[in-house]
């Protein structure tokens, strides 16, 4: 299968996206990696930009996809079976529900979807039971996307805060192939 791979900015999440990819690696699936600006750019205390370039690179072997302009191809050109944005951020998510095509990540889905195949969400988020809960719901009615199982990650520091339970983004990924969500939404 060949999968576009997106990454956003939820930098502490990062890591455990790794592993899925490296997961999906060893099952034999060809992966796409496509960077949005920020994961491209940006220096956290969780990752070195450059290191995380480098370390998918080890894992994929492939170019990554980090501007629009190449981004655009994953659709009329390249078919990818199924889009997984993971992380995906709420800023991400709400430029998805309103057509906004400004990072390499929403131009990818945006190419995808012209040939209506899946794409898995990997939502985290710290207001995601707060001002992006309209845009999660309004998301969950579109055809097309698929979201991996979520949870609350710390009720007492984070109330409004969900995050994706990463190991169960590979079970969304085969559900949405057989146009199915995988359940239960949130744990």
């Amino acid at each position: 299968m060949l999968i576009g791979y997106c990454f956003t900015g939820s930098f502490c999440t990062l890591s455990k996206s790794l592993q899925v990819v490296e997961r999906l690696a060893e099952l034999g699936h060809t992966i796409i990696p496509i960077f949005s600006y920020n994961v491209r750019d940006i220096d956290t205390r969780f990752w070195l930009s450059d290191d995380f370039r480098t370390k998918v690179l080890e894992i994929t072997g492939g170019e990554i996809v980090d501007s629009i302009v190449a981004a655009e191809p994953l659709g009329p050109i390249v078919k990818c079976d199924v889009m997984v944005v993971a992380p995906c951020t709420s800023n991400t998510l709400a430029k998805l529900r309103y057509g906004i095509t400004d990072t390499p990540v929403t131009m990818a889905v945006k190419a995808h979807l012209r040939n209506e195949a899946p794409v898995v969400i990997a939502l985290c988020s710290n207001d995601a039971l707060g001002a992006s809960a309209e845009v999660i719901g309004e998301m969950r009615n579109r055809k097309h996307y698929y979201f991996a199982p979520l949870y609350q990650d710390d009720i007492t520091k984070k109330p409004r805060s969900l995050v994706t339970d990463m190991d169960e983004v590979i079970a969304t990924i085969e559900h949405a192939m057989r146009g199915m969500q995988y359940q239960p939404i949130i744990k």
